[in-house]
């Protein structure tokens, strides 16, 4: 058990068998200083024995991919292919090209009602929305780091350095996002004000582990 689930107070009995495992992948990649691709992956799969019985092996019911070449900053979607290839029924893939409506879109603030307007009951596939809805923010996420893979970008934490209108962009995915980017929040604020922001305690564990925490990001 990890230490994540350790600290869930009702972990799973001794006698509760397992009946089903979603996972969903999603990573994402720089393409150029002007692109990212974000690929997702979501598989469903039954315990073994559970609908055959005496069958050693599990039994994969979805396996679906989505990928998509994303405009940076914007966030725009430029291509999209999605693949079902594990499906219940003979018409599933059917639906694929459907999703050709999202190029031109972005994938930030407001994808989730553009998703259902445009594919929710029987206009789409349950499944390859919930996973377009997991790839979302992984989108946002990647914005920093295609800075950080760029050694001639400068970095987040450089206000005078970080071009505004990019910066703008990037507070306008984050805002009212969560309680800590609440708009009239300290964080928030911050940034606006091109303040430095506590840096995330991610990077600030690792570098202290590493013994290297004089290179803290915003020289903390």
């Amino acid at each position: 058990m990890t230490n994540i689930e350790s600290r869930i107070p009702t972990p799973p009995g001794e006698t509760e068998i397992p009946i089903h495992t979603r996972t969903y992948d999603v990573k994402s990649y720089r393409i150029d200083g002007q692109t990212m691709r974000v690929r997702g992956r979501v598989t469903d799969t039954k315990p073994a024995g559970l609908y055959v019985p005496d069958d050693t092996e599990t039994l994969d019911v979805h396996d679906m991919v989505v990928d998509l070449v994303v405009s940076y900053p914007f966030l725009e979607i430029q291509t999209v292919e999605v693949v079902l290839d594990t499906h219940p029924h003979e018409k599933c893939p059917s639906i694929e090209g459907a999703y050709q409506q999202l190029v031109g879109s972005s994938i930030a603030r407001g994808f989730s009602r553009q998703l259902t307007t445009l594919f929710g009951g029987p206009n789409g596939c349950t499944h390859v929305g919930a996973l377009l809805k997991a790839m979302a923010p992984v989108a946002i996420q990647s914005m920093y780091s295609m800075q950080m893979a760029d050694p001639d970008s400068p970095k987040p934490w450089d206000y005078e350095e970080t071009d505004q209108e990019q910066a703008a962009i990037a507070q306008s995915f984050v805002r009212d996002s969560c309680h800590v980017w609440a708009a009239d929040g300290e964080m928030m604020k911050a940034t606006e004000e091109g303040k430095h922001y506590e840096s995330p305690i991610w990077i600030r564990r690792r570098l202290e582990k590493l013994g290297r925490s004089d290179e803290m990001p915003g020289g903390r």
